[in-house]
């Protein structure tokens, strides 16, 4: 089991850049597959990024080019870097991880970015 803890969620203007952070708690944090979600208000929540144990990267369509989603196995760590964001982009974000058919989310992170 693992618990997940994001951090540098916030405030930016149209075309700023944000960068998230999700620590793991627990052990084999290599071995599991990770993400990042988000949640608009009034949206189901959708699959952003993700890295799996191979590091295999994934993006939606609407962040390639924009995001970049990386792990740190050492440091228990998946990241999101965002850039030029957009109004569209604000959500709260989750972290996810999975392994085995299990999976565990964040407490979640707020991105807000104003037109």
């Amino acid at each position: 089991q693992v618990q997940l803890v994001e951090s540098g969620g916030g405030l930016v203007q149209t075309g700023g850049s944000l960068r998230l952070s999700c620590v793991g708690s627990g052990r084999n944090f290599a071995y599991y597959n990770m993400a990042w979600y988000r949640q608009a208000p009034g949206k189901q929540r959708e699959l952003v990024a993700s890295v799996n144990s191979g590091n295999e990267l994934w993006y939606a369509d609407d962040v390639k080019g924009r995001f970049t989603i990386s792990r740190a196995n050492a440091k228990n760590t998946v990241s999101l870097q965002m850039n030029t964001l957009k109004p569209d982009d604000t959500a709260v974000y989750y972290c996810n991880a999975r392994i085995l058919g299990s999976g565990y989310w964040g407490q979640g992170t707020q991105v807000t970015v104003s037109s």
